[in-house]
């Protein structure tokens, strides 16, 4: 099995942030997902797409919740973000996050400040924040199959040759 390691600076949003607020549906019609990484977070924060490429997002409970868009989790990979940890996330955010290949981690006793450095590795389940060495929920060994192999589609094209 493959572990997909990373490290960024955190950029903290808090509780209940919804696939709304990740990105408006106003911006779901176009086919440029470019667009995406100028709007992401944008009623939320204005401020935080530009801080979002190369960094780990930290959220509190229940990140995701809302719908089941999955344009949320491209709109953050398209912003930049090298994964995403929280202390609850929405299943189906959850999920989305694995198929589109985006390391996800529920750390429900999650602490972190802005800009504290964070080290991940998908298939220990561990975390370093600001030095300090934490464990997520563990994901299951097809999970991290997938996010090793980059997502969902990539993964099923791997295993059936196509």
């Amino acid at each position: 099995m493959s572990s997909i390691t990373g490290r960024g600076p955190a950029v903290c949003i808090g509780d209940d942030v919804d696939t709304d607020l990740i990105i408006a549906g106003r911006y779901l019609r176009t086919k440029d997902r470019s667009v995406f990484q100028e709007h992401v977070f944008e009623d939320l924060d204005p401020t935080l797409a530009a801080r979002l490429q190369g960094a780990v997002l930290i959220a509190g409970k229940n990140l995701g919740c809302g719908s089941s868009r999955e344009q949320a989790v491209v709109a953050l990979q398209q912003a930049g973000v090298q994964a995403v940890v929280a202390r609850s996330a929405a299943r189906i955010f959850f999920r989305n996050c694995i198929n589109r290949g985006l390391p996800v981690f529920i750390v429900p006793d999650l602490f972190c400040h802005e800009g504290n450095e964070i080290r991940f590795d998908t298939e220990k389940n561990e975390l370093s924040i600001a030095g300090k060495e934490v464990r997520s929920l563990p994901l299951s060994a097809r999970m991290n199959e997938i996010l090793a192999a980059g997502g969902l589609v990539s993964y099923i094209r791997r295993e059936t040759g196509r």
